[in-house]
């Protein structure tokens, strides 16, 4: 049975070769390719062609079971954040450093070779901490363990990229981490063109815009469905975007999150080199050995999370301010509607009103509906409806009719006619 099962591997990695060596001819090829507008067709389909084997190489092989896919990790807590970087860069420092767990930290490579969780505890609420083994360049191919790091920082509410400030290749990781994610569909600190594409199954293709179109054409659309043999489907633009952004709508697999670049080991370097770096759009500094900016490192953490505490109130008593109901704008939204099916999914069925104390109103208490938009802090008190004391005895609304009219005469009205 061992001799048997031998052959599959190695089918499943000539398989996943072929596809990247089709990826890199294609890459060759829109590298060599002038740009212009005889050339504009050919590099739109052939970016769509990219686009198709890269999420070809994603796909599981036939035959796998799921727990290839990515790490069996159960989701605790109100978010989740993922450490993602390369050997030895200091995650599990990092993990040990704010959670009561224990990460394996080493002065060799690869000491973590799987997904080890802890729970961060700050402002009443609990963070999901994953500390991911270490990638390497080409982890978006399959190389190492890249597809099981890549399945868990898509479930992700937030990515720390972990970069090593004291190596002197700083950059070039964060730009390499940069590559292998966008390569496999996360898109960092980034969100969706306002563009409305729907398949249809005849019509022909419409094409619209709200707005004028300088990055894209309406023949680079129409080469771009031709390639997916999309023939039938209504695109609507809003506002100007990229061909990689409509690849992306098209495609409908892409996971857009929030990133924070985080520095680590800044004891190790200059004063100029931590100044250069402070300034450098979603990026922060961090010294877990020196204790160097922990706090700072939490509030960086608490902002991109973008966290709304929300605490419930029940009529006549004080508020509970113990255990607050956590929102997230990535999960379900911010607004009354989401509190309230966290709280039970049937409560928004009865809802009638809700009382707000907190920033997100003008007047204290403001009396609002279920698309208020709820801040930190908040707190709320829900109304639901009062049940008809009048229907209670004619449940089927058997008597409800005309005052001048008897029971007889609307059993009769209600009566179909005999045909």
């Amino acid at each position: 049975s061992l001799c048997q099962s031998q052959p599959l591997p190695r089918a499943r990695a000539t398989s996943a070769m072929s596809i990247v060596e089709k990826i890199k001819d294609i890459e060759k090829e829109i590298g060599r390719t002038q740009i212009n507008k005889a050339t504009m067709s050919h590099l739109c389909s052939l970016r769509a062609r990219l686009a198709k084997l890269r999420t070809q190489l994603l796909e599981p092989p036939k035959g796998a079971s799921a727990a290839a896919d990515g790490f069996d990790v159960e989701k605790v807590g109100d978010a989740r954040v993922a450490l993602i970087g390369f050997p030895s860069v200091g995650k599990s420092t990092i993990l040990n450093t704010f959670t009561s767990t224990k990460s394996e930290a080493a002065a060799y490579e690869f000491t973590t070779l799987t997904c080890i969780p802890g729970v961060i505890h700050y402002k009443d609420c609990r963070i999901q901490l994953l500390d991911l083994p270490g990638i390497i360049e080409g982890a978006s191919e399959g190389k190492g363990r890249g597809r099981q790091v890549i399945g868990v920082a898509r479930s992700a509410d937030l990515v720390l990229l972990v970069v090593d400030a004291a190596s002197g290749k700083a950059d070039r990781q964060r730009e390499l981490l940069e590559l292998e994610l966008e390569t496999v569909g996360l898109r960092l600190n980034q969100r969706p063109a306002n563009v409305y594409f729907k398949r249809k199954k005849t019509g022909g293709v419409s094409i619209s815009s709200t707005c004028r179109l300088e990055n894209i054409s309406e023949a680079a659309v129409q080469q771009i469905l031709h390639e997916y043999r999309i023939h039938s489907a209504e695109v609507l633009f809003r506002e100007d975007c990229t061909v990689e952004q409509f690849l992306d709508i098209v495609e409908g697999n892409r996971k857009y999150v929030k990133c924070l670049y985080v520095y680590h080991k800044i004891d190790m370097t200059s004063i100029e080199e931590v100044r250069r770096i402070s300034a450098l759009p979603h990026s922060m500094v961090l010294s877990c050995q020196a204790k160097l900016n922990l706090d700072v490192f939490l509030d960086k953490m608490w902002e991109y999370l973008g966290l709304v505490r929300v605490y419930t109130k029940p009529r006549g008593k004080r508020p509970d301010f113990d255990d607050p109901l956590v929102l997230t704008e990535g999960r379900h939204g911010t607004t009354v509607e989401a509190a309230c099916k966290q709280v039970h999914r049937s409560l928004v069925q009865g809802f009638d009103y809700a009382y707000v104390w907190g920033t997100s109103v003008k007047h204290t208490p403001q009396r609002v509906g279920l698309a208020h938009a709820l801040h930190d802090e908040d707190v709320i008190q829900i109304v639901k409806k009062m049940k008809d004391k009048s229907n209670s005895s004619d449940p089927y609304n058997q008597k409800q009719g005309p005052a001048n009219q008897s029971r007889n005469q609307i059993k009769k009205a209600k009566k179909p006619l005999k045909s």
